[in-house]
């Protein structure tokens, strides 16, 4: 199936099985297009249009009609019904949106769903600060295959500075080693070096700390760099496979 869809709800999980007990491998956001490979009554498989991860879905909540006007530039944007009263519903970091109306504070992005213009950014921005995008997720619980504030993994942390700058990078720390090119050998770390174990990565802020989603702290965090290569060679037997400077 050719056609491109975009999918209508703030996230859903994507399954490696058409299957809710199945292993969540990543997570597709508010505005993603994607492409469908096959579908039944419960479920379609799909291909990711920005970096072609393919999985399952809940056969649901996806459009073919978005034409994305702006996107979301914080953790998390609260969405406010017509009265402008807050709901308890978010869209996610990153999120891409349609505006239908507005006014001087707010914008509409579907009927009676309404986003502060204060949380979001035109479709065309860019962020070259990749620790502003980073820190926001300061925090946020660790959580296999997620993606926002809810629980991140530590190669989605990174991948989500170059979705939002629609610049591809790809989903899984394997394949980001292989894409990522390699540093000139040094043992001085610097700012924007990003530090890749098998399974894991993490992206230096300065000379001596580093930002990461770990999963040992449950958690994304500062520490301190020659610390957690020593923490993670003695505790899980790894050791650095690659540094990478991070182009943007």
């Amino acid at each position: 199936m050719k056609d491109n869809y975009f999918y209508k709800k703030p996230l859903s999980n994507i399954y490696k099985k058409p299957n809710a007990f199945s292993e969540v491998t990543s997570q597709i956001l508010y505005g993603e297009k994607f492409k469908i490979i096959s579908k039944n009554k419960n479920w379609i498989k799909i291909k990711v249009s920005f970096d072609n991860y393919t999985g399952y879905i809940k056969n649901k909540y996806y459009t073919k009609d978005h034409q994305p006007t702006h996107k979301i530039f914080t953790l998390k944007a609260n969405i406010y019904n017509k009265q402008k009263n807050k709901t308890k519903n978010f869209l996610p970091f990153a999120s891409r949106i349609s505006m239908i109306d507005e006014n001087k504070k707010f914008i509409e992005f579907e009927k009676n769903k309404w986003i502060k213009k204060k949380d979001i950014k035109k479709i065309n921005h860019i962020e070259k600060d990749y620790l502003k995008v980073l820190k926001m997720f300061l925090k946020i619980k660790y959580l296999w295959g997620g993606k926002t504030y809810r629980g991140i993994d530590c190669s989605a942390i990174l991948q989500l500075f170059f979705y939002y700058n629609n610049k591809f990078y790809p989903r899984d720390t394997k394949d980001q080693i292989k894409y990522s090119a390699k540093k000139n050998k040094s043992k001085v770390f610097k700012k924007g070096d990003i530090i890749f174990w098998k399974g894991h990565v993490a992206v230096c802020i300065n000379a001596q700390k580093l930002i990461h989603a770990y999963g040992p702290e449950k958690k994304v965090l500062i520490m301190n760099i020659k610390e957690t290569i020593n923490r993670i060679e003695r505790t899980a037997k790894l050791t650095v496979k690659k540094i990478s400077p991070i182009k943007y």
